[in-house]
């Protein structure tokens, strides 16, 4: 259970959602249509040192149970979805000139590694410190492309003084990142979280969200409730309501941002992957990017 100013490291609690996500990538990863590559993911679960994350590396969770194999496939395809969707949006913000990226929670993100970010960018990754320490000891031997700055902070808390002390400029242009974020942060936090990066962004800044429906898929929530019991992972319990937040589409237009939405199961259909499920089961999240 959540409690205010609550901590973390990459194996306990919101953290370890961060191992869900790079195993998911790990085992996209391996597929020889991949929709994109980690090379990192799988040293990432790995160096966590938890052998349940080692069968789902080896694909053999799904195998335990037969009727739980839909829901894993759904959370792959998720997770594969939008990470193809950020990582074009990185990559169209850096050919529009912006050297500037922020990646907040980023958990064990290891897009300042394996995109290739022009010269002069700097990426900025915010976190809480065990989790940033996580990944930089993991990864001490790769190259990031460009500059990679670690911003300890809490999106709880003044994560904007941290960021401007790690270097970041208000002047430029940003191009801003919160995936799979929006859920694990109370209401409040969620909404001062708009107004934080709407006062930080220069003109022609970016900001790319992945946010829940009001309505979710019953296959998604008990995929979840699955990897649960195989994993001790309480999904459910680390996500706050959504009563009470702005709606990020509504939210941005009304600042004068150019929003442009869309869902998992469009990105995949334009990947040429077919969609796992109906449409409607994946599309329990809706992924966004907004121009200033």
């Amino acid at each position: 259970m959540r409690t205010d100013n609550d901590s973390w490291d990459i194996t306990t609690s919101v953290g370890a959602t961060a191992l869900v996500a790079t195993a998911m990538r790990a085992v996209e990863n391996r597929r020889p249509d991949a929709l994109f590559r980690d090379p990192f993911a799988e040293k990432l679960v790995a160096a966590a040192g938890l052998p349940v994350w080692d069968r789902i590396l080896r694909g053999e969770l799904p195998e335990l149970d037969e009727s739980a194999a839909p829901g894993f496939e759904l959370v792959l395809q998720s997770v594969a979805a939008r990470t193809w969707y950020f990582d074009r949006y990185f990559e169209a913000a850096a050919a529009d000139g912006i050297q500037q990226m922020v990646i907040l929670a980023a958990g064990l993100d290891a897009r300042a590694y394996r995109l290739d970010f022009p010269s002069g960018t700097t990426v900025f990754e915010l976190d809480l410190p065990k989790v940033l320490e996580f990944k930089a000891a993991t990864l001490a031997d790769a190259e990031p492309a460009g500059t990679r700055r670690q911003v300890v902070g809490d999106l709880r808390q003044d994560w904007p003084k941290a960021l401007h002390d790690t270097g970041f400029d208000p002047s430029s242009a940003t191009a801003w990142l919160a995936e799979a974020l929006l859920h694990y942060l109370p209401a409040d936090a969620q909404n001062r979280l708009f107004d934080e990066i709407d006062a930080l962004s220069a003109p022609g800044s970016t900001v790319a969200l992945q946010f829940p429906n009001a309505r979710q898929s019953a296959k998604l929530v008990a995929a979840r409730a699955r990897m649960t019991e195989v994993t001790g992972l309480e999904l459910e319990s680390l996500m706050y309501p959504m009563a009470g937040r702005n709606d990020p589409r509504e939210w941005f237009a009304r600042r004068g941002w150019r929003v442009v939405p869309t869902d998992l199961a469009s990105v995949l259909t334009g990947c040429g992957r077919e969609v796992p499920g109906a449409a409607q089961e994946i599309n329990s999240q809706t992924l966004m990017t907004a121009t200033r």
